[in-house]
Parts: C-alpha cells; structure tokens; sequence
C-alpha cells in the first residue's frame, strides 16, 4: 500500500502503529481488508489478542458501518468452521462481500461508496 498517496487522498497520516489522541476525526467505517480464514474466525468467536482484533471487536458495539472482504482459498473456505463464523459476523451486522475471484482496491472503495 502506498501510505503517502493514501495521506494524500484523505488528508489524514496513515496509521501503522497504535496511535496517542490526535488528528484523526472519528471513525465512520471500518473495513476489514483482507479478511483472512484466521481473522474471520477468531474475531467470530471474540478472540480480543490483538490489537486489529480488539478494534474489531468494538466496532459493532460503535455503531458504525463495519465491512469484511474474504480472501480466503477454496480449500480454507471450505472448512466448517468458516462458513459458520461468516454468517454469525453478518448476524451481528458486518456487511460481508461476496468472495471475488481477485479482491482489488477498487471493489472495496465501490463497496464504502469513497472515492479513490
């Protein structure tokens, strides 16, 4: 990811680290870019060890948008367990994509409706 172009494109620094109070205005999404076979089902089951996951974990609780893009291979989507622990995250309101063939940049801006 290009951080700089990103700072440039919402006029905001790019976070990469935990961050003290600052310029950042509240969140008014979040996205979930990849959301991979393991982050999926840990944060299914509440699994806080983290700090991506206890962000995640709060999000619906902060009534804002919360969207998950997949990119998990066939063989790990086809564990039981996956399936189960999409369907419970979209029970609790995260907006799911459906698993493209080629996850882009573009696809996820379309989905947040943002400009890029």
């Amino acid at each position: 990811m290009d951080r700089k172009a990103l700072a440039r494109q919402t006029r905001y620094p790019v976070r990469v680290k935990w961050r003290t109070p600052g310029p950042h205005p509240p969140a008014t999404a979040v996205a979930v870019v990849p959301a991979t076979f393991n982050v999926i089902n840990k944060w299914a089951q509440g699994i806080n060890d983290t700090l991506a996951l206890g962000i995640l974990n709060e999000a619906p609780g902060a009534e804002i948008p919360v969207y998950a893009f997949p990119n998990v291979k066939a063989q790990l989507g086809a564990h039981p367990s996956y399936d189960r622990h999409l369907r419970l995250l979209h029970g609790a309101g995260v907006i799911v994509s459906p698993l493209p063939a080629e996850l882009t940049w573009r696809m996820v801006a379309d989905q947040l409706q943002v400009p890029v």
